[in-house]
């Protein structure tokens, strides 16, 4: 019995080395570790795409003068809003906004050029999710809309968060690099990481969004 004690004895401590071997080398691989190391993955491909300006919306998201105007990220995307703005409007776009200070007030938009039109046009909906608490879903529906563009401030918050409610729910998303943008101090790496995960992300969202730019979308009438 002795002998049978002393062998199970020793049989669970081997198991708890081997634990505790095996936690160890999963804790040296983590990305913490290997952060300096981490190459970026290939460019994607751009895209272009032509749309019915009858079954397009473009949405603009939280593109207020005091986060936008002191990031010159987001000031360098406003001419390529303006121009998809007014393209969009000769088509027959439909326009949806997030009022940026979190009410109907659209007064401190960015550029008064591609203000809203209407107060239908405007929610205020804060935060990254614009169909929590909104109509926009059902105003879609409404216009028969397939395809949204995105445009707005920040692209890891808004643009991920809109991205992946419009695919999700069956609509195709176009986003156009150039007229997205992030926060100080890493624009460019969030930016980086915001383009790779719409481009990569799981769930079929992937499936229903094409990355672009802004001079490479052509709406129809």
């Amino acid at each position: 019995m002795s002998k049978m004690r002393n062998l199970a004895c020793g049989a669970a401590m081997g198991a708890a080395v081997l634990v505790i071997l095996t936690f160890a080398t999963w804790a040296s691989a983590d990305i913490i570790d290997e952060w300096g190391k981490v190459q970026a993955p290939p460019v994607p491909e751009l895209k272009a795409v032509t749309l019915s300006g009858a079954t397009t919306a473009f949405i603009i998201g939280d593109m207020n003068q005091v986060s936008c105007l002191a990031n010159p990220r987001c000031a360098a995307t406003v001419p390529v809003i303006k121009k998809i703005a007014e393209a969009g409007r000769a088509a027959g776009v439909m326009f949806w906004y997030s009022a940026p200070t979190g009410g109907n007030d659209t007064s401190d938009m960015v550029d008064k050029s591609f203000n809203p039109r209407d107060p239908s046009e405007a929610e205020p909906i804060n935060g990254p999710d614009k169909f929590r608490n909104s109509h926009l879903e059902e105003k879609l529906k409404a216009r028969n809309i397939k395809t949204a563009i995105i445009c707005g401030h920040s692209f890891q918050g808004f643009g991920i968060g809109a991205a992946t409610g419009l695919a999700v729910r069956g609509f195709e998303v176009v986003v156009p690099v150039d007229c997205l943008s992030s926060n100080v101090p890493y624009p460019d790496y969030l930016e980086q990481y915001s383009v790779w995960h719409l481009y990569k992300a799981g769930n079929g969202v992937a499936n229903h969004v094409t990355i672009t730019r802004g001079s490479m979308i052509t709406l129809n009438k």
